[in-house]
């Protein structure tokens, strides 16, 4: 779509303002509207409202796959019926129980020498911001654990890594550089993780 690539062009820009009504009118968006008045606003259909809650707060992310959670198990309960929650959420390991456990979720700061090495991958690259390590160096450290980093993660970090995956798309169509992206990666890292394991609302849902 011509009126995408404008969009996806000018996106990141000081200047670059997209507004609901300049979307809807320019692409023929269907399932959103704005309405001006007392009684406006923007509308959307309830899927594209989640996905928009999902791309802007972790906190709203974490919250839907806790309440879908929540739901099948409801249903299980009532139909009797097995279900698996860690093959439907990416074989999550959710096994947090303590505040203590919790605070050791907190992504490490990088240090000066992380920020200057070269990534192969800017999978790694994400795997640094969030969990201090490559997937090389945790399978060197961890022999005898199946699978990888990331099948080892938290609800909470797989919900920030998430998020990692969206940014770091726009900082690189925005020009940065690893070492740059690496930096900033890792305080939003620091940031939404902290958000997740201390907001008094996902504490009720566990």
């Amino acid at each position: 779509m011509v009126e995408f690539d404008h969009f996806k062009t000018q996106a990141g820009l000081p200047s670059f303002v997209l507004s609901p009504t300049l979307w809807v009118e320019k692409t023929n968006a269907i399932g959103i509207f704005s309405k001006s008045g007392r009684y406006g606003g923007t509308y959307a259909h309830k899927d594209i409202a989640f996905e928009f809650g999902s791309a802007i707060s972790a906190e709203f992310k974490l919250y839907l796959i806790k309440e879908f959670q929540r739901l099948k198990e409801d249903e299980n309960n009532r139909l009797k019926l097995e279900w698996n929650l860690q093959r439907t959420l990416a074989k999550v390991n959710y096994h947090i129980h303590t505040d203590a456990i919790k605070e050791k979720l907190i992504p490490q700061t990088i240090t000066p020498k992380q920020a200057s090495l070269s990534y192969a991958t800017e999978a790694d690259l994400l795997n640094v911001a969030l969990f201090g390590v490559t997937a090389a160096a945790w399978r060197e450290a961890n022999p005898t654990l199946d699978g990888n980093i990331r099948d080892h993660a938290s609800l909470e970090q797989l919900v920030v890594l998430s998020n990692l995956e969206s940014i770091n798309a726009v900082l690189i169509h925005q020009g940065l550089s690893q070492k740059e992206r690496l930096l900033q990666l890792n305080q939003i890292a620091i940031t939404q993780v902290k958000s997740l394991v201390n907001a008094r609302g996902v504490k009720g849902m566990k």
